[in-house]
This record gives structure tokens, sequence and C-alpha cells, in this order.
């Protein structure tokens, strides 16, 4: 699938020599959800920023469907559309208002219809002359992210667009997103809640200290880098685990009632078989065994501790 958006080489040093972007390469498919990850600072909002036009690369280059976002803004802004972290919206306006004039800034003729769809699609119609003002703040995010679509943008960029959401409406946004995926929309999310990128995401890129660390399909990476986690649940209680078993890195569980063993998904061999053979020969008598994948989380955790 070709790209809709392409990052060569971009950075962004600001004039106190703070360094926010470093040579940033990436390709963006058309019709993907891309989640970018990182913790505060890394250089995400800095990234969206960049693409949007908000901020003056230092060096390198983006386009939007075929257009510099420096030396065509209009043609590549107009194809993007941005969803900010922060809630900023006219209290004392209605939400048909509000959208409708969002259109408008990008030069689209009114189109009450497009506007209408739009609302609908988002669970908005109904508050459709409703003031800001009264609004829940999942509510005030769903108008948001219909100012963004209100001129029709083929890529939506959401700068953690759960942020101050309770789970359910956190939900319902990752419903909103799948649909927009389905029409066509590019989708690029910031966020940190892991467990929004494992459930929507297609790929997931992983960005600290201005600096992309990996890009990779999620389930991909999840099956290349990801680990397992087996529990050994005991009879009986330890203090520590046993000089003979040393050698597997095992971890005592809470009150000692377990021992949990990691192992590459990928070798050839777990261990495990050695493992149980070795914890009889140590007179330890087991009740359950029980085992998990390594999560996001744990992978993107890693990574960081990598860098460090």
């Amino acid at each position: 699938m070709p790209s809709i958006v392409s990052i060569r080489n971009l950075t962004k040093t600001y004039k106190s020599g703070f360094a926010a972007l470093k040579s940033v390469n990436l390709e963006i498919a058309e019709g993907e959800i891309l989640a970018l990850l990182g913790p505060n600072g890394a250089g995400k909002t800095t990234l969206i920023s960049a693409v949007c036009g908000i901020v003056q690369p230092t060096s390198g280059s983006v386009t939007v469907g075929g257009h510099d976002v420096v030396r065509d803004f209009r043609a590549a802004r107009d194809l993007i559309g941005l969803v900010p972290q922060e809630i900023t919206l006219e209290p004392f306006e209605k939400v048909f208002n509000a959208v409708s004039f969002s259109r408008g800034l990008f030069g689209k003729s009114p189109d009450p219809a497009y506007v209408e769809r739009v609302l609908r699609q988002l669970s908005l119609w109904d508050k459709k002359d409703s003031k800001i003002v009264a609004l829940s703040g999942g509510m005030k995010r769903r108008v948001l992210i219909a100012k963004a679509l209100a001129h029709a943008p083929r890529v939506l960029f959401l700068d953690e667009p759960s942020a101050g959401v309770d789970v359910e409406l956190r939900k319902d946004m990752w419903s909103v997103v799948a649909d927009l995926k389905a029409q066509g929309v590019t989708i690029i999310l910031t966020t940190h809640y892991i467990e929004e990128a494992e459930a929507i995401a297609d790929r997931v890129g992983v960005i600290n200290k201005g600096e992309i660390l990996l890009v990779e399909d999620k389930s991909a990476m999840m099956r290349r880098m990801g680990q397992k986690h087996l529990q050994i649940d005991l009879t009986e209680p330890l203090v520590a685990v046993p000089d003979m078993l040393a050698s597997y890195a095992l971890e005592l569980g809470p009150e000692g009632r377990s021992l949990i063993f990691t192992y590459d998904t990928k070798g050839d061999r777990t261990g495990i078989v050695t493992l149980l053979t070795d914890l009889r020969s140590a007179g330890l008598q087991l009740t359950d065994l029980s085992t998990r994948q390594s999560s996001l989380e744990d992978i993107f955790v890693g990574l960081l501790k990598e860098q460090l």
C-alpha cells in the first residue's frame, strides 16, 4: 500500500540547542492506524506539529499526499485533520455551528448534510444545538474530532485522544477510530494508554528522545519480541529461590508462593521440561502452572530501558 505521509530525515532543534527530533524517518501507509508511543518529552507532539505545519522543521522533509508541507503548505494541510491534546473550543458556541465554522476555515463551501453525517457518526447529532460548555469531557473530545473531520481530510492526527476520558468513553472512541479507518481515513494517534495501541493499531512506533526506536506491525512485533512467563504455584511458600535453581533466573512471586520463569518464544527449546525436573530434585511440590504472553507494555518498557 502506498505511503500517504512520508517523513525523511526530519530534525527540529530549538534556539536553546534542544534537539526535539533527530533525523526521523517514517512512512505511513494510506488507510492504516499507526500508534506512536513514547514518554513525556519524547517528541510525539513535535513530530505531529511538524507534519501539520505548526512547527517549522530545522531540516528534512515531510510530504502528505505528495505535497511538501513547507513548499505546498495549503494543499498538504487540506488533507490533514488534527485533534489536539488540549480541549480548545469556544464554550458558548453550538456544536453544529462550531463544526460548520471549521469547515469554512479550509475554504469549503457550506454543506449541512455533510456536517450532519459527521455528527451522526460521532453520536453528536442529538447535541447539535447544545452549547459546548454544557457537554461532558468525552463529548467535547468528540466535537474536536468532528471539527477535525469537517473538511473531509484523508489523514487524521489524534494527539492523546483518550486523555481525561473514562474507560467506557475510551472504548467508544476506539469504535469511532475503527469506523473512520473503514472509510479509508489514515489515522496516527499518540497515546499513553498502551492498551489503546494494542486494541486498535495496525502498526506501533516507539519514539524516545526525538528518535524513532522501532516501527513495526503490532502483531509481528509481539511475536518477534514477546516473551512468555510461566508461573509455577507452590504448595509451600519459599523465602528465597534455591541455589540449585539459580541458572534459571527465576523470580519469586508474592509471599513466595510462586516462581516465575521467563522464556523466549522463538527458542528451539524453552527449558521448561528441565526446569520441572530440577524443581522436583529441589524437593518443591507444585499445585498449578500457568503462562502469559508479554504485553505491548512489557515490550515498550524494555525498549526504553535499552536506550538508557
